[in-house]
C-alpha cells in the first residue's frame, strides 16, 4: 500500500520531467534550424571559427554552439551565414543568442527595425557594406568599413547603466537592454500593474488561481459538448 502510494506521487513528478525534456527538446531543435540555413559548415579560419575556436564552442553547421553547463541545453554563441544567398534578416530570431554574427557576401536589401530585437548578447556583427549597423551607429561603441564589409562591434547599453531607476522607463520600474537601439522596462521590486503604479506583492494566487479555475471549467464545457455531438450521431 505505501509502495502504490509513493509510486502515485511520482507520476506528477516523472510528468513533469517528461514535458520539460520535450519542451527545451522542441526549442533547442527550433533554434537549430537557423544552422541549417545554409550548406556547408562554419571554416576554422573565419571571424566566427576563430571565435568559436577562442570560446571553446562546438560547430554544428554554420553555427557555434555552447553551452554555460552541463545541465543547460547548448546555445548558438556564433552564427555564420556570409555568402548565403540571404535577402532578409527575419528569419534569425532563433539566434538570439549569439554573441557574434557572419552576414557580409549577401544580396541584403535592408534590415527591418525589430531583426535583432532580443538580441541582448550580440557584440560583434560582419555585414555587407551598404547594410547600417541594427540601430544605427550610436548603438554601438565602433562601426568602421573595412574590406568590403560593415562591422559593429561593442553593442551599447540603451539604459543609463547605474542599474538604477531609468529615465527611459516609468517610475518604479527598470531599464534592460533588449537589443541594438531597443530595450524593455520591468516594475521594481514591490510594484506591478500598469506602468508599476500599485504597490505591494502581485496577487500571484488570485491571478494564477482563477486562471486555473477558468481553464477547467472551460475544458469540462468544451468535454461536455463533445461528448453530446458524439452521442447524438
Amino acid at each position: 500500500m505505501k509502495m502504490k502510494a509513493g509510486c502515485s506521487q511520482l507520476k506528477p513528478v516523472v510528468l513533469i520531467l517528461i514535458l520539460n525534456s520535450c519542451f527545451y527538446a522542441s526549442y533547442q531543435l527550433k533554434e537549430l534550424q537557423v544552422c541549417e540555413l545554409c550548406s556547408g559548415a562554419v571554416l576554422n579560419g573565419t571571424a566566427v571559427g576563430q571565435f568559436c575556436s577562442s570560446s571553446a564552442g562546438r560547430i554544428d553547421g554554420r553555427c557555434c554552439l555552447k553551452h554555460d553547463n552541463t545541465g543547460d541545453p547548448e546555445h548558438i554563441i556564433g552564427l555564420d551565414l556570409s555568402n548565403c544567398s540571404l535577402t532578409h534578416m527575419d528569419i534569425l530570431h532563433g539566434a538570439s543568442t549569439a554573441i557574434m554574427i557572419d552576414l557580409s557576401l549577401n544580396p541584403i536589401v535592408n534590415v527591418s527595425d525589430t531583426a535583432f530585437q532580443g538580441f541582448t548578447e550580440l557584440n560583434h556583427m560582419i555585414l555587407p557594406q551598404n547594410i547600417v549597423c541594427p540601430g544605427g551607429n550610436t548603438s554601438w561603441e565602433k562601426v568602421e568599413v573595412k574590406e568590403g564589409n560593415r562591422i559593429c562591434e561593442g553593442q551599447k547599453d540603451m539604459c543609463n547603466q547605474t542599474g538604477q531607476l531609468s529615465i527611459n522607463c516609468p517610475e518604479n520600474s527598470l531599464c534592460a537592454a533588449y537589443g541594438p537601439s531597443f530595450f524593455e522596462c520591468s516594475c521594481a521590486d514591490n510594484f506591478h500593474g500598469y506602468k508599476c503604479l500599485r504597490e505591494g506583492d502581485f496577487p500571484v494566487l488570485l491571478v494564477f488561481g482563477s486562471l486555473w479555475a477558468f481553464t477547467v471549467v472551460l475544458s469540462f464545457l468544451l468535454w461536455l459538448t463533445q461528448r453530446r455531438k458524439a452521442k447524438s450521431l
